[in-house]
């Protein structure tokens, strides 16, 4: 008994030079953002438009499908960033649906960072309005950040945040 509890104690993690590595900087060196998320959607045109209302969005691009009515392809600007999506193909993977209200909820979430923690209460407000639900009103967290998740009417799970100023 004793020899296997102490082959199931972790080693400690050596610092490697992956591990070491400042942060990413904000573009790569072909000019993209290191990381975009991308969403899929039931109604690309109606979430470009929610977008813009709820968050500020500006769009960047937008291409129709050979169907005329869904998009294949759309990308806009959201607080300094780019966010991708489209609407969902499901003739393209089997008939098998890939939308947040398909599968009950995203497990997924995006999150936002703002430098002023009014910017927090004012998007949660605005996306509201608009049409979305909040699942946590802003508060001040434990972690000196103005907070707050919200859902919108796509499925699609946003998380806000921004510095608390330091007492």
């Amino acid at each position: 008994m004793a020899k296997a509890r102490k082959a199931m104690k972790r080693k400690p993690v050596k610092k490697t030079k992956t591990s070491a590595r400042k942060p990413a900087a904000r573009k790569s060196s072909s000019g993209a953002e290191p990381v975009i998320a991308y969403l899929t959607v039931s109604n690309g045109a109606g979430a470009l438009e929610y977008y813009a209302k709820a968050f500020g969005a500006r769009e960047n691009a937008r291409m129709m499908a050979d169907d005329g009515k869904r998009l294949m392809h759309a990308s806009f600007a959201l607080n300094g960033g780019t966010v991708m999506m489209s609407d969902d193909f499901p003739e393209y993977k089997g008939g098998q649906r890939s939308t947040p209200e398909h599968f009950g909820g995203s497990p997924v979430a995006v999150h936002l960072n703002f430098k002023k923690p009014a910017e927090v209460d004012a998007i949660v407000a605005r996306a509201a309005k608009a049409g979305g639900k909040v699942d946590m009103q802003p508060q001040d967290t434990f972690w000196g950040m103005r907070f707050a998740m919200f859902t919108d009417p796509f499925g699609h799970r946003w998380m806000f945040g921004a510095p608390l100023k330091k007492k």
